[in-house]
């Protein structure tokens, strides 16, 4: 655990440290991240989906119910190399969404009952832990829902690197970056990526944390 924890804070800064060297490169043919998101949805004949400004630094999603794709004010304006890759990446969802790219429609329809378990699985775990001694059933129910968080991490995985995968082949064809600018992109697109997969190994170790205090309670009573 300490070991994920350290390479989650890792790869975090490293991200953090990367976005900023790459917001720093100018676009050669100054398209705005805005610009680039809607240039993108556009040509992969999507129309119904908005490109919208958040606020916060790394805030940048898609929503698939309100179909908008949110940049983060650093993207949304910026013409640097990050925006241009942050923006391409984000819809790269909406084209998987638009495909129906399998990986994505099982995450998304995780999502409701995470939204309902998660209110609730810190608690259950704790009683379980409490009453392990007595009875095995509430820690057991409750590491059946860690065990879910744990699988859309992993599920979520595919999702991500596709996104990335789609990102950087149409920036590349469409000649929205140059070839050095390329690099740069795809190193940044990889870092974020590289949150994504600490956060499963940590959910998992997570998950193999709360298993052997459930298998240790079984065994001594």
């Amino acid at each position: 655990m300490i070991i994920i924890f350290g390479l989650s804070a890792f790869v975090s800064w490293r991200l953090r440290s990367k976005f900023e060297e790459y917001s720093q490169i100018g676009l050669s043919n100054g398209l705005s991240g805005a610009e680039v998101a809607q240039k993108m949805l556009n040509e992969n004949g999507i129309y119904d989906v908005r490109v919208t400004s958040v606020e916060g630094m790394l805030t940048d999603n898609y929503n698939p119910q309100e179909k908008t794709v949110n940049l983060s004010g650093d993207v949304y304006y910026g013409r640097s190399v990050a925006s241009a890759a942050i923006a391409a990446h984000e819809c790269g969802h909406a084209v998987q969404h638009q495909l129906a790219y399998a990986p994505l429609k099982l995450r998304s329809a995780m999502v409701p009952v995470l939204s309902v378990s998660s209110r609730y699985m810190q608690w259950v775990l704790l009683g379980g832990i409490l009453l392990l001694q007595t009875t095995p059933i509430p820690l057991a129910v409750g590491v059946g829902l860690f065990a879910l968080t744990t699988l859309f991490s992993f599920v979520t995985l595919p999702v991500e690197f596709d996104a990335s995968r789609r990102a950087l082949a149409w920036i590349q064809d469409k000649g929205i970056v140059n070839q050095r600018e390329y690099v740069f992109a795809k190193d940044a697109l990889w870092w974020a990526a590289m949150t994504y997969v600490v956060a499963a190994l940590g959910s998992l170790a997570t998950l193999l944390y709360y298993g052997s205090i459930l298998m240790g309670g079984r065994r001594s009573s």
